[in-house]
């Protein structure tokens, strides 16, 4: 499952965030403070981090604004009290993909969670190269070879490893295989 750092110094907010996301299946990395959200967000390990503006040391926009300065493009959702149109669009142009204000519904912010990270995956590159126990597969090419000897490999047989690849770590059933390659 995912892993969400969640930066955010409100007791409460961060209780409610915990709760609700571990039940989801969600692996959770808290920070209540700017300085050390930023330092967990370089390292770069999280498939969404939610943001708060208002923190101690350094606020929201700044860590935003450092983290993709640093071409760390983890997906971000803004969490604030801050609404104000003018502090949205600051959020949307320092590289917020959403802005959600509180108090929000833990319903909604589930769905939106869930809704990037699925668009995050869908879009995530595979390499055209990829090796394999010494096989280097070609999905450009759509071949396969080993030391420089094609290997056979139906069409549909590459498509298929190419599709386990680019979701690896999910649990994908056979109806589903069925249906996408």
């Amino acid at each position: 499952m995912a892993t969400i750092l969640i930066i955010e110094d409100e007791p409460s907010i961060l209780l409610g965030l915990e709760n609700a996301l571990l039940a989801q299946g969600y692996d959770i990395l808290i920070a209540r403070n700017g300085k050390l959200g930023l330092q967990h967000a370089l390292s770069g390990q999280f498939d969404l981090i939610i943001l708060d503006i208002m923190l101690p040391e350094m606020n929201g926009f700044e860590v935003l604004k450092q983290f993709r300065r640093q071409n760390i493009y983890t997906p971000v959702i803004i969490l604030t009290a801050k609404g104000r149109e003018q502090d949205k669009l600051k959020g949307f142009s320092r590289g917020a993909d959403d802005y959600i204000t509180k108090p929000f519904s833990i319903k909604e912010l589930k769905a939106r969670i869930q809704a990037i990270l699925k668009r995050n995956q869908l879009s995530k590159p595979i390499g055209a190269h990829i090796t394999i126990e010494g096989i280097l597969f070609d999905f450009k090419a759509m071949r396969a070879q080993k030391d420089g000897v094609p290997v056979d490999f139906t069409t549909r047989e590459l498509e298929l490893l190419k599709y386990l690849v680019k979701h690896q770590g999910e649990l994908i059933s056979r109806d589903h295989l069925l249906e996408k390659v």
